[in-house]
């Protein structure tokens, strides 16, 4: 799997939606890199940036299985902490359930809780601000792909759409993704039957979020007791960009709640 790693320092693992590719979270990556003290590492899932298509890959459980083998050889047993956006947030929960305590925090950004989309919970499609002559301006292809997914139209919303999400989107295999879209429910929640999972978490969703909500994702709350929740007005699938300013300081806070944890656990009792 393609991944790109950047800085030194607790390992973060950031896993992309579907079918765009790494460059959708890093927007993500000066927050993290002020924080301080992170080695982020963003990974191309197979059939989507520059990661190809493998046969073997035919529905999410074989996704999540290539995924915890890539996690295997990068972190070499380190405890680390893992972003997912998206279906990347069906992924990143999979590897909680198999991994434990290895995984130090868990931030979900517009997570897919529920695979089937016609089980999910969604409010309607909303445009809170359009920007007409914005839409004029743009190639009918670009025009149409934005439009689908802005809440919030403007040149700056416009330029991070450009620069993040339609590079990976033009990137996909079509084939790949119609194979894993077959199969795209992993086989059990991943909270059934599991333990619940320790670590501080971040559950980001967007109000407007009309591809996979906002309701579902409070449906897992007591599996994850440290778990922040934040819905943000304003906001659809691309929470991260549609507000990127609170996204950032929620973001921040818990890279500094995992530290501290780690911190705790990495000092002896005194009497």
């Amino acid at each position: 799997m393609h991944s790109l790693r950047r800085g030194t320092g607790i390992p973060i693992l950031l896993i992309h939606g579907f079918p765009v590719d790494h460059r959708i979270l890093l927007p993500l990556d000066p927050t993290i890199e002020e924080n301080g003290g992170w080695e982020r590492v963003y990974v191309d899932l197979p059939g989507m940036g520059r990661t190809p298509a493998d046969p073997g890959i035919d529905g999410s459980d074989a996704m999540l299985a290539r995924l915890a083998g890539f996690v295997h050889e990068a972190m070499a047993g380190r405890p680390f902490a893992v972003v997912g956006n998206s279906y990347g947030g069906l992924l990143a929960r999979g590897l909680v359930a198999e991994l434990g305590t290895q995984v130090l925090g868990l931030c979900l950004l517009c997570p897919v809780i529920v695979a089937d989309p016609e089980r999910r919970a969604l409010p309607v499609k909303a445009v809170l601000r359009e920007d007409p002559a914005l839409l004029a301006a743009l190639p009918e292809d670009d025009t149409d792909d934005y439009a689908s997914m802005a809440v919030v139209q403007s040149p700056e919303n416009w330029r991070l759409f450009q620069e993040h999400v339609l590079p990976g989107l033009r990137a996909a295999d079509p084939v790949a993704a119609a194979t894993i879209s077959r199969r795209y429910a992993l086989s059990r929640q991943p909270e059934d039957g599991a333990v619940p999972f320790p670590g501080p978490t971040l559950v980001v969703t967007g109000r407007q979020d009309h591809v996979v909500g906002y309701v579902d994702a409070l449906t897992v709350a007591p599996h994850y007791p440290r778990a922040t929740f934040a819905t943000l007005d304003g906001a659809g699938h691309n929470a991260h960009l549609d507000r990127p300013r609170i996204v950032a300081a929620l973001v921040d806070d818990w890279l500094t709640e995992i530290k501290g944890t780690v911190d705790r656990s990495a000092t002896p009792s005194g009497n």
